[in-house]
């Protein structure tokens, strides 16, 4: 799993198998450690949740869990549908962009990156740009 944050957009991708883990329940985390001091790290999560109706975002501490759905997660890693997208209110600070997208080949990587990922629908045409995580959102909401 990746994490892409900027400005107020956080973006996830997520690999075939990971999405293929998370109907199970599984929790996917990774953490970044940025000094051998134990509370020098940051740490994120994407979990499904039964409790919610929509994506949620808690925070505590040094850890950002992203809670999706169940039914929601199921029904995304069976289909040929490319993210989960939310825009969060943040009150006065106005929304997060919240995409979580599963993770595509690159066009211009090597094979050995594309093991784990989902084939690139547009595997052989010309690269483009990839939109912010806010121009993502409004594509596809």
């Amino acid at each position: 799993m990746k994490l892409r944050i900027h400005g107020d957009s956080l973006r996830l991708r997520v690999t075939r198998s990971e999405v293929a883990r998370l109907p199970a329940g599984d929790c996917l985390e990774e953490t970044i450690h940025f000094a051998p001091e134990p509370g020098a790290k940051f740490t994120y999560a994407l979990q499904t949740e039964t409790s919610v109706r929509r994506p949620a975002v808690p925070y505590a501490g040094s850890k950002v869990t992203v809670l999706i759905p169940a039914g929601q997660a199921k029904a995304w890693g069976v289909s040929d549908k490319i993210a989960i997208a939310e825009e969060i209110s943040l009150g006065d600070l106005e929304t997060l962009a919240l995409p979580i997208e599963k993770d595509f080949a690159c066009l211009n990587r090597s094979n050995k990156d594309k093991e784990y990922t989902f084939p690139n629908p547009n595997a052989g045409a010309k690269c483009q740009a990839r939109p912010t995580g806010r121009q993502f959102l409004n594509n596809i909401l």
